[in-house]
């Protein structure tokens, strides 16, 4: 196991940072409101990060998702290489491949996904189970992150089929506001036409997979996971950095024990969320199973993500609780992603279910 990012990552992530740094800044933020950053999103489009993640792999998206949520950048960045690149490059056939690729790397295509599955779609197409077979998509969606800057959406249906669909053959799309700014919509599919996705396997890099609606759950809390971090990351950032310039009878707040120790587990459950996804990362892109370690990922982004930016703001003091104040965007997609994909309890009862399960099978398997 060697976390150890490639030249190649090491030098995306860089790259990733400056930009972030460059032009998600506090100000442009507060311009942009609940919306995503148009500008941003074409810069990283044009510096071809999005089209670097299918060479880099999950873990190298993990590294860049970091610097993302170090600023709390609103673009569909992990949205697009989740349920787009990564989805179609694995899952995709030649032709969709072809044909998919360009436009998501170039930036024109953009994706987001109405994950989990939800019982209220259903998806037919001619064919049953013929592979990337054209049929239609049906029912409705509650919240769907992105959904108001995408140009496709990947649907899974209440059979756990993939699905791509186009934004503009929604039968409506409505606004909803999360607690993040993601651009969030409530998506309403009246005989959608629809694109199915997933039965061909064909990447040598890819991990044998139950379905590909198990890897795309996987890597896409997996990938959140390492978003998280950053948001953490940069949470504590900002507290550090405050807690060494506000004084209190005189002295920095960073002088009292309470508050280093704060800090301090913080600090600890930032490198627990970390740690936990590079393995996952790294496990998926050396083709080893990695299903029960993508859910303790999401496990530790889920509880420990949310200690780390209540503690951003409490030792903000005051100043935490002003609506306007930069740590309390990193406060709010913290609580986001808490519950995105699955909160703490739900994805710890999973995880149990599947130790479960892989043992029963084991031992059929020993007798």
């Amino acid at each position: 196991m060697d976390f150890t990012p490639t030249e190649e990552q090491a030098a995306a992530r860089d790259l990733a940072a400056r930009i972030f740094g460059d032009l998600s800044t506090p100000e442009r933020l507060a311009a942009a409101g609940t919306g995503s950053d148009s500008e941003l999103w074409k810069a990283l489009c044009a510096a071809g990060l999005v089209g670097a993640v299918e060479e880099l792999g999950l873990l190298g998206l993990v590294l860049l998702l970091e610097e993302q949520g170090r600023t709390t950048a609103q673009v569909p960045f992990a949205s697009t290489c989740v349920y787009g690149l990564l989805a179609v490059a694995a899952h995709g056939s030649p032709e969709q491949r072809e044909r998919w690729l360009p436009g998501i790397e170039d930036g024109s295509v953009v994706v987001c996904g109405a994950f989990p599955a939800q019982g209220g779609v259903r998806g037919t197409g001619p064919g049953g189970e013929q592979a990337s077979a054209r049929g239609e998509l049906t029912g409705t969606v509650p919240v769907v992150p992105w959904l108001r800057d995408a140009t496709h959406v990947l649907v899974a249906d209440d059979r756990r089929e993939l699905w791509l669909t186009p934004v503009t053959d929604a039968a409506r799309v409505e606004v909803v506001e999360l607690t993040a700014p993601w651009s969030a919509g409530r998506l309403t599919l009246d005989g959608a036409s629809a694109e199915r996705l997933g039965s061909y396997a064909h990447s040598s890099a890819s991990p044998p997979i139950p379905s590909p609606y198990t890897d795309v759950l996987a890597t896409a809390r997996t990938a959140f996971a390492g978003l998280q971090a950053g948001v953490c990351a940069g949470s504590l950032a900002r507290a550090v950095a405050h807690v060494n310039t506000r004084e209190q009878f005189g002295r920095p707040l960073a002088t009292r024990q309470a508050v280093q120790l704060r800090a301090a587990d913080a600090h600890m459950d930032i490198e627990a969320i970390r740690v936990t996804a590079y393995e996952a990362a790294w496990r998926r892109d050396a083709g080893l199973p990695y299903a029960t370690h993508a859910l303790t990922a999401a496990w530790w982004a889920s509880e420990a993500g949310l200690r780390v930016v209540h503690t951003g703001q409490h030792l903000h003091g005051g100043a935490g609780a002003d609506l306007d104040h930069p740590v309390h965007r990193h406060f709010l997609w913290g609580r986001q992603l808490d519950a995105y994909l699955g909160c703490g309890g739900e994805v710890l009862q999973e995880l149990g279910e599947l130790i479960v399960s892989e043992s029963e099978e084991a031992e059929v398997g020993e007798e």
